[in-house]
């Protein structure tokens, strides 16, 4: 490209002139005019007079003239020229009665410009309405009262597309289009940004309706119901349409193959803010998608969402409970979007999506719960919510208050709730253990974690649909969930082949090492764990024994007593044991996280009376803190040395730490931190000899080894080298249950050192308990991927069975006599 620079800016500039056409004196298509005038947008940029040029753009209205002033070309539209285009009529053809547009000033948006158009409708005695006569040139009325804006088809798909892929706002869209105009910025034209995002709307809303096969009905667009224009999940169970016909009577052994999965979350990066309103802006789908019915998920909410909301306390601090109702409001409309997403193939569901006023509250996410429900005949439901624990609490004493209509009959239904995979680790070991995916029956390797995915492909039209007003918001973002999901549709043939592959070679491996693990120990010990765990499976909430802080503050004390009557003691206080000076710093967590609750409660503008109990609370629990402390130096004496490390003083007032916020460090949250000097002495002589033994017993392997490996040829022994390894201290000798870097729960495979046969001999009860854990999620692990497989072949079935009934019914419409209709129905059947 170097040395070819000048040549193409040669090139570039020849083109500012006439170039071949310089020394051209009669036009080469009449052989009568002067040669003045070229189009910007046909493929030879040839040089005709005004009056051909205008007889060969008919049909292309909308190319980009430039007429020669002897010195420079300079921009010409065809109506100046006097081009009239006659709608109406076959090309060519003049209407008698022709029909000017209003003022004959018509513009005409397209791909190439906003172009001004000398307009003429048929006037004829069966002419069609202006509006009608312009859309059947493929060009889109901006209104159907004397049309004197519209854009083309092809402008509004390629926009339609790039908003879709690119993620392009209408503001940057258009005003692109008014520089491939005019880029010089020196002859602005009337702005016609707003009728363009209008015919937006109305193209979206109407290609949505068209997919939807609204067309065809003989109902017409009045009869949509709600949720019939989304695009529906293939692999889901749908009565009469992908599931067999005795679905409803098979064993019950095989209920959980026609399951639905369903998956919770909310977004607050799409807000909204306080632009317009219902009543101006209603939007036109009106529940017919994604959204539910705004109308009556307002009045419900308005009734119901200031009900006070239960606030967590038998789990960790989880911000979507607690903050529920304390979401920055100021200039906000709406604080984000709550939706119901299929939570094995990553699709949101109809009526499924709905606005939130504050933050994510019950009341709410309960109504799109129920909404999304409405009219499924689905008998078991596996519900994934990252609050699950506590969302579920009270959740068929709250669904009295929703509309009668959204009723679920859940007597008659299995349903469980569950915790996203990733979101997991951040519950309590109750919840980690009762609301698991990887530990119960009958999901196979379901995560939870679709509506994670699908964020990241709306989120860039946020900035975008923030300003816009309701209606406009919420047909927008149908409109980009539709999209969503289409390409998983079309996507989900080599997503389930894939998936399928990957389950069938992991249900293999899963299946082979828990059947080694098994057969390396004795039924006499396996028995009782395989009764155990299918009793808990059946029912994993009756064998948790629930401990309370109380309960393990009286065994402390038990434990201490216990060592006094032995003649131990291990306090350093007088009057404060280990266990109280323990009890004290959880109960200052409690008061922090209580003062942190009320603080976020205040509004921004608090009452001085307000601020006094504040500043109160905070002075009183910071006195409490330092009177800790002094304890706390006694027992953990290195937090001294933490506390120098983490923190610095305040360089200014904001910097300030408050009570509330102040990190206690307890012995928990020390980690590799020492808890005095005697406990960092015990837990180093445990850590050493147990290193010493497992190094020792590496060792002994080693030399049993390498003395098989002399003797096996001379003994004639083959194949025992298969069964016993060479040992790798890096890689094999490690605990039963630590995975590989990168490796998941469902991923995990024991090293072999623990499936050799004998491996249970060892009468150790901390070893018998890690066996039995192990064993158990072995055997999960197992399982979970062989139901994988199972789950895969029934969901490739149901989209082969779902696309067939699609194809019925976009063939066998009644009443299609419209050639267009039979057209677009065959073309879908075809596509399926």
């Amino acid at each position: 490209m170097n040395d070819d620079r000048d040549g193409f800016l040669l090139e570039f500039l020849r083109h500012d002139g006439r170039g071949d056409y310089a020394s051209a004196t009669v036009c080469s298509h009449c052989c009568l005019g002067v040669p003045q005038f070229r189009c910007m947008d046909c493929m030879h940029r040839e040089m005709y007079c005004q009056g051909c040029t205008v007889a060969l753009h008919t049909q292309n209205p909308t190319h980009r003239i430039q007429v020669w002033t002897n010195l420079w070309f300079s921009e010409v539209s065809l109506k100046d020229l006097g081009l009239r285009v006659q709608l109406g009529h076959r090309t060519g053809e003049r209407c008698l009665l022709p029909e000017r547009a209003f003022n004959d000033d018509f513009t005409l948006i397209d791909t190439n410009g906003i172009h001004a158009i000398a307009l003429d409708f048929c006037g004829c005695e069966k002419a069609q309405t202006h509006a009608k006569q312009i859309l059947r040139t493929a060009w889109f009325p901006v209104t159907t009262s004397a049309p004197r804006t519209a854009a083309t088809f092809r402008i509004l798909e390629l926009y339609h597309l790039l908003s879709f892929e690119a993620k392009v706002s209408g503001y940057q869209f258009y005003h692109t289009i008014a520089r491939l105009t005019d880029n010089t910025g020196l002859r602005p034209r009337k702005n016609r940004y707003e009728a363009f995002m209008r015919m937006v709307r109305e193209w979206r809303h109407l290609k949505m309706l068209k997919r939807a096969g609204r067309g065809h009905d003989p109902g017409g667009v009045k009869s949509t119901q709600h949720g019939e224009c989304a695009v529906l999940c293939p692999a889901c169970p749908h009565p009469h349409k992908n599931l067999p016909d005795n679905w409803e009577t098979v064993p019950k052994p095989k209920w959980w193959l026609y399951a639905l999965f369903l998956a919770i979350d909310a977004n607050f990066r799409l807000k909204r803010r306080m632009v317009s309103k219902d009543s101006i802006d209603a939007g036109l789908s009106r529940g017919w998608a994604y959204f539910v019915d705004e109308t009556e998920y307002k009045s419900y909410i308005h009734a119901h969402g200031s009900t006070p909301q239960e606030v967590s306390n038998t789990c960790s601090s989880h911000n979507a409970v607690n903050m529920a109702n304390t979401k920055a409001l100021q200039g906000l409309a709406a604080t984000g979007v709550g939706t119901i997403d299929c939570a094995r193939h990553n699709m949101k569901l109809p009526n499924g999506v709905g606005d939130l006023q504050k933050g994510e509250r019950y009341s709410n996410m309960d109504f799109l719960f129920f909404s999304t429900l409405q009219g499924r005949c689905i008998d078991t439901l596996n519900v994934s919510y990252d609050i699950a624990c506590q969302w579920h609490k009270n959740l068929w004493a709250r669904m009295s208050t929703i509309p009668s209509n959204l009723h679920l009959d859940h007597l008659t239904k299995s349903i469980r709730f569950f915790i996203p995979k990733f979101h997991l680790p951040a519950h309590i070991l109750k919840c980690q253990t009762m609301f698991s995916f990887n530990f119960s029956k009958h999901v196979g390797r379901t995560d939870g974690e679709a509506p994670e995915r699908g964020w990241s492909n709306i989120n860039p039209i946020a900035s975008s649909t923030k300003e816009m007003g309701p209606g406009s918001r919420r047909d927008t973002l149908d409109d980009h969930f539709g999209d969503w999901n289409w390409k998983k549709v079309v996507g989900l043939g080599v997503t389930l082949l894939r998936k399928m592959d990957e389950a069938k070679e992991e249900s293999a491996a899963h299946q082979a090492a828990f059947e080694e693990l098994n057969g390396a120990l004795t039924p006499e010990t396996t028995t009782p764990w395989k009764i155990g765990i299918e009793c808990w499976e059946d029912n994993p909430n009756d064998l948790w024994l629930a401990i309370t802080q109380a309960a393990v503050r009286l065994k402390l004390a038990q434990l201490e007593a216990s060592q006094l009557q032995q003649g131990i003691d291990i306090s350093i206080h007088a009057d404060v044991s280990p266990s109280v000076f323990i009890a004290l710093g959880i109960d200052l967590e409690s008061e922090q996280r209580q003062l942190k609750v009320d603080v976020a409660k205040q509004a921004l503008h608090a009452t001085d009376a307000q601020m006094t109990t504040i500043q109160r609370l905070r002075n009183s629990l910071q006195r409490k803190i330092e009177a800790w402390k002094r304890f706390q130096i006694l027992y953990t004496p290195a937090v001294q040395l933490l506390e120098t490390a983490i923190q610095s003083p305040p360089c200014r007032t904001s910097d300030i730490i408050t009570p509330e916020n102040v990190k206690l460090l307890l012995p928990s949250a020390l980690r590799d931190w020492v808890r005095g000097q005697c406990a960092n002495t015990r837990a180093q002589n445990a850590l050493g000899c147990v290193e010493a033994k497992a190094a020792a017993a590496a060792e002994k392997y080693h030399a049993a080894h390498a003395a098989l490996s002399s003797l096996a040829p001379i003994l004639h022994k083959v194949g025992w080298n298969k069964k016993y390894k060479v040992l790798d201290r890096k890689d094999d000798v490690h605990s039963m249950s630590a995975p590989k870097k990168g490796e998941s729960e469902g991923r995990i495979q024991l090293s072999w050192i623990w499936l050799v046969e004998g491996v249970g001999d060892d009468e150790d009860e901390v070893v018998q308990d890690c066996l039995r854990v192990e064993w158990c999620k072995t055997r999960a692990r197992a399982m979970q991927w062989t139901e994988e497989v199972e789950l895969l072949q029934e969901e490739m079935r149901r989209v082969l069975c779902f696309l067939r009934w699609h194809v019925k019914g976009a063939i066998s419409s009644p009443d299609i006599d419209a050639e267009g209709l039979i057209a677009y129905a065959g073309r879908q059947a075809q596509l399926r």
